[in-house]
């Protein structure tokens, strides 16, 4: 947690070709892993405006602000592939 960073952070979930389809705003001084469960639900809570039908995410990428273990445990419960950077192994460039 940044505790003297003022400000606002926006979160932005985006498709696989790099179009954004949740955004959400949050405070400077909040971690960016808090951010992401409201991001998730709120995709899930979408539906296409084609089909009608609810979007299914079938993986989602992150880099390591996201790398905790129950955020991964919550993910999988949401039958959702995760694929996010581990702190200390992995460069954030993959």
């Amino acid at each position: 947690m940044d505790r003297g960073k003022p400000g606002s952070t926006m979160h932005l979930l985006s498709d696989r070709s790099g179009l954004p389809v949740v955004a959400g705003v949050s405070s400077g001084n909040t971690h960016d892993s808090e951010s992401l469960k409201p991001l998730v639900t709120e995709l899930h809570m979408r539906r296409s405006p084609r089909h009608g039908r609810h979007i299914n995410s079938g993986k989602l990428h992150a880099d390591k602000a996201y790398d905790r273990d129950d955020l991964r445990r919550w993910l999988r419960g949401k039958r959702i592939a995760v694929r996010i950077a581990r702190t200390g192994v992995e460069s954030g460039q993959r």
